[in-house]
């Protein structure tokens, strides 16, 4: 008899949360997915399944968000994709990636113009000077990547297809989808580089958590430009 399991991985939460605990920042390490699907291929060993039960793989579902054809970035990361795309063991579901002005713009720039005023300098001069030496980035968020993993998770697990989820992520609004599939006799996993990074639902509901052991994460998140 197969004992079926699949992994569910939030692209984005892997290497944000994976890169805080490896001390660097997301933009210094990439994925190595092939080593992640290794990862999930072996968490059941023969010392973890009744030997009368055979482990396998179904697959490795990897969530992340894409940028419209429109934005500057979109060719490199299509290509990046791709890359993943074509990794044995794993099927790509793309929600979107969307840019958010930062927050801070507008509160500084009304104390800039305030400040100004009490002083009685010109708030645009003030505005312009200001603006030649800070610049205001924008926030990248995913859209729908939640929504992907939940459709997949029911739909598989209504099917049978597979007895056992290893999820990474740590959102709490994926709890009520957790609650669905075990309700359809599935255990869910939860995955981490660190559990205090998981909503406390998550953490109560779940069937067991696993942290990410720091040598597995240096396989998973190698440095973008190895250390000297």
């Amino acid at each position: 008899m197969d004992d079926v399991y699949a992994g569910f991985v939030d692209a984005g939460f892997l290497k944000a949360e994976g890169a805080k605990i490896l001390e660097r920042k997301p933009s210094q390490v990439y994925f190595d997915a092939g080593q992640i699907v290794q990862w999930v291929r072996g968490l059941y060993a023969p010392h973890v399944t009744p030997l009368a039960v055979t482990s396998r793989l179904l697959r490795v579902y990897w969530y992340d968000g894409a940028f419209a054809p429109s934005h500057p970035r979109y060719q490199d990361q299509h290509s990046f994709h791709d890359a993943i795309a074509n990794v044995p063991g794993i099927q790509l579901r793309l929600g979107q990636m969307v840019e958010r002005p930062s927050k801070l713009k507008a509160p500084i720039q009304s104390a800039l113009k305030s400040t100004a005023n009490g002083l009685g300098i010109d708030p645009k001069r003030l505005l312009c000077e200001f603006n030649n030496h800070w610049k205001f980035y924008s926030s990248s968020q995913q859209k729908g990547v939640d929504t992907l993993m939940t459709l997949d998770m029911v739909r598989l697990a209504s099917r049978g297809a597979f007895e056992t989820a290893i999820v990474v992520t740590g959102d709490r609004d994926l709890a009520e989808v957790v609650r669905t599939v075990q309700d359809y006799g599935i255990r869910v996993q939860i995955a981490t580089p660190n559990k205090k990074s998981v909503a406390r639902e998550l953490l109560q509901i779940a069937d067991g958590v696993r942290e990410i052991e720091i040598a597995e994460l240096k396989k998973m998140l190698p440095d973008r430009h190895p250390r000297s």
